[in-house]
C-alpha cells in the first residue's frame, strides 16, 4: 500500500517503507540548493533533518541509488519502491549520519529550515519567492 499524503497522527509512512525518527532531531532542518538535490527532488531545493544512524529505524526495502555527488562523495539516496518518495540520503560507505526528507517526517510542521547549504548553485528565482507575486490558491484550483 502506498501512502503519498501522510496523516499528521499517523506515522510516518511512505509507500511500504516507515521510519521512526525520534521527533527530536539532534541537528536543525537545512535547506540544500545543490545541483544533486535539484535533479534528484525535481524542484530548486530540498530540504531535509539530520539523525543520528543510532536514532533511525526503517521499516520496508526502499530502493537505494548510489551516486557521487558534486562534493566527490559516494552517496545513497533512498525513495520509496512503490511511489518514488525519498526518503533519506546517507553516506553510501559509512553511514553514521541519516539526511531525512522532512516531507517525510509527521512533526515536518515544526522542522523549518534555519540554514542553506550549496547556495551557489541556487536557482535565481528561488531565493525571494514573495518576489514573484506567485497566484495563490489554498487547493488545486478548477
Amino acid at each position: 500500500m502506498c501512502v503519498a499524503l501522510l496523516a499528521q497522527r499517523a506515522a510516518p509512512i511512505i509507500g511500504a517503507c516507515e521510519s521512526t525518527d525520534g521527533a527530536t532531531a539532534e541537528r536543525a532542518p537545512s535547506r540544500r540548493r545543490c545541483t544533486d538535490c535539484q535533479a534528484l527532488t525535481g524542484t530548486a531545493f530540498r530540504v531535509t533533518v539530520k539523525v543520528p544512524a543510532e536514532r533511525f529505524v526503517l521499516r520496508g526495502k526502499p530502493t537505494v541509488y548510489v551516486k557521487t555527488a558534486d562534493s566527490g562523495r559516494r552517496r545513497a539516496h533512498a525513495f520509496c519502491p512503490t511511489c518514488g518518495s525519498p526518503i533519506y540520503a546517507t553516506s553510501a560507505d559509512d553511514p553514521r549520519v541519516y539526511g531525512l526528507q522532512v516531507g517525510t517526517i509527521r512533526q515536518r510542521h515544526d522542522l523549518p529550515p534555519r540554514r542553506e547549504t550549496w547556495c551557489a548553485s541556487a536557482l535565481p528565482w528561488s531565493t525571494n519567492l514573495e518576489a514573484l507575486a506567485l497566484e495563490r490558491h489554498e487547493r488545486q484550483p478548477s
